[in-house]
C-alpha cells in the first residue's frame, strides 16, 4: 500500500516566472518539515525544476486542459488520495475540482490567488474575460478554501466572488530563503557594477504590458537632468523591441540595457542603487520583496495590490501613482539623493517574508499543520 500522500501541488508549469519560483521554495520548505509532498505538472520546461528537493515526486499529467486532463488526473487522485490539493490559475483549478467529484475521494483542494484579478481581466478580450469570471464564481466556492498572496489580492477577490473579506485566507510568498543571501553574494556580471561609473537604477521582471516598462524609461529619461545614471531591466518578452525604440526616442539608449532574464538576479539586485517597479497591476511582487530583503533602495507605483503592503504605505520607499512619469521620476531622485538605511529594509521584509512564516499560513490554511 502506498504511504499517504500530505499534499499535492497541481501546476500548468513552473515556466521561469516568480509564482514558480515560490511554489519552489514552498515546497521545498513543506518537504524540510515532513510532507510527504508530489509535484504535478503539465509543462516540464522549466529552469526551476532542477530546484525541487529530490524528496518530491514530480508526476507529468500531460495537460492542464480543464476537461481533456481528468481522466489522468482522476487515476492520480484514486491511486495516491492526497490529504490535500493546492492549485492555482482557474483552468487547473476547475480540473482539480472535476477530477476530485469523479474520482469520488476526499482530498481537500485548495486554490490560491497570485493577482490582482480584476485588473488581470480587464486586459483579457471581453470573450475570455466573461468566461473567466463565470468559473470563477461558479468552481471557486467548491473549494476548501482559497488563498490569497496579499490582503488586496484576497480583498478583490472576496469582491469577485461576493464573499466577506475575511473568507479568503492570506499568506505571504516565501521570498526570503537562505539561498537568496549566498545567491546574491555571488559576482555581478553586469560590467556596469563596480566599474565606479554613475548610478545603476534597475527593473526586474517580464518585458510585457504589466510591467509596464515604457513608464520606467520615461521617468528615467526626465531623470538624467539631475541624477545621470544608468538602467538595466532584466527580463525577457514580447515588447523587447519596442521598448528598444522608445529608448532611442528619447536618447538615453547609451545609458540604457536590457540583457536578458538572469537566472540568479540576486548579485544585481544587492547592488543596485536603485530598485523601482513600475507595474499597472500585480499579487505580491516578488522582485520588489527580494530587493527589500537585500536593502535595495526602492521605488514602486502605487498599483493594486502588493507595493503598499510590501513597503508598508511608503515607510520603505516612495509610492507613486501609475502611469506617471514625472512623478516616478521625482521619487527616484529623492532615493537616490536620500536613500533609506540597508538594515531597516532588510529587517522589515524579514519580519514579514520568509520561508517559514509563508509555509506556516499555507499550512494552517489548509489544515495540515
Amino acid at each position: 500500500m502506498n504511504e499517504p500522500v500530505d499534499l499535492a501541488v497541481f501546476l500548468a508549469g513552473l515556466a521561469n516566472g516568480g509564482v514558480g519560483k515560490m511554489r519552489i521554495h514552498l515546497i521545498n520548505e513543506f518537504v524540510r518539515r515532513g510532507l510527504r509532498v508530489h509535484l504535478l505538472l503539465a509543462d516540464m520546461e522549466s529552469p526551476y525544476l532542477e530546484k525541487v528537493s529530490p524528496e518530491v515526486r514530480i508526476i507529468d499529467t500531460g495537460t492542464s486542459h480543464a476537461l481533456f486532463g481528468i481522466p489522468r488526473l482522476v487515476a492520480y487522485l484514486r491511486r495516491e488520495r492526497p490529504r490535500a490539493i493546492l492549485t492555482q490559475r482557474v483552468r487547473v483549478n476547475v480540473l482539480a475540482l472535476r477530477a476530485k467529484r469523479l474520482a469520488g475521494v476526499d482530498t481537500r483542494i485548495f486554490v490560491t490567488a497570485n493577482t490582482n484579478i480584476t485588473r488581470q481581466l480587464e486586459s483579457a478580450r471581453p470573450k475570455k474575460r466573461g468566461k473567466q469570471y463565470a468559473l470563477l464564481r461558479r468552481y471557486y466556492p467548491r473549494n476548501a478554501g482559497v488563498i490569497a498572496v496579499s490582503r488586496g489580492v484576497a480583498d478583490d477577490l472576496a469582491g469577485i466572488l461576493g464573499w466577506s473579506p475575511e473568507r479568503v485566507r492570506t499568506a505571504p510568498n516565501p521570498v526570503i530563503t537562505p539561498e537568496l543571501y549566498r545567491l546574491a553574494e555571488e559576482p555581478a556580471t553586469h560590467p556596469w557594477f563596480g566599474d565606479g561609473g554613475p548610478p545603476v537604477i534597475l527593473g526586474v521582471g517580464r518585458l510585457e504590458p504589466q510591467k509596464d516598462f515604457a513608464t520606467l524609461l520615461r521617468a528615467f529619461a526626465i531623470l538624467q537632468s539631475s541624477h545621470p545614471s544608468r538602467l538595466l531591466i532584466l527580463g525577457e518578452g514580447n515588447l523587447r523591441p519596442q521598448l528598444a525604440d522608445l529608448a532611442r526616442e528619447l536618447g538615453i539608449s547609451d545609458r540604457f540595457e536590457m540583457p536578458g532574464f538572469a537566472t540568479n538576479p540576486y548579485p544585481s539586485i544587492a547592488r543596485a542603487d536603485l530598485f523601482v517597479l513600475s507595474s499597472l497591476w500585480e499579487g505580491s511582487p516578488n522582485g520588489l520583496t527580494e530587493a527589500l530583503a537585500l536593502g535595495t533602495p526602492l521605488v514602486a507605483t502605487d498599483c493594486p495590490n502588493g507595493p503598499n503592503e510590501i513597503l508598508e504605505g511608503g515607510r520603505y520607499g516612495p509610492l507613486v501613482p501609475t502611469g506617471d512619469p514625472e512623478a516616478l521620476a521625482k521619487a527616484m531622485a529623492r532615493t537616490l539623493t536620500n536613500p533609506p538605511e540597508r538594515d531597516a529594509l532588510r529587517e522589515a521584509a524579514r519580519r514579514r517574508y520568509t520561508v517559514e512564516r509563508s509555509a506556516d499560513a499555507y499550512l494552517e490554511a489548509m489544515g495540515l499543520r
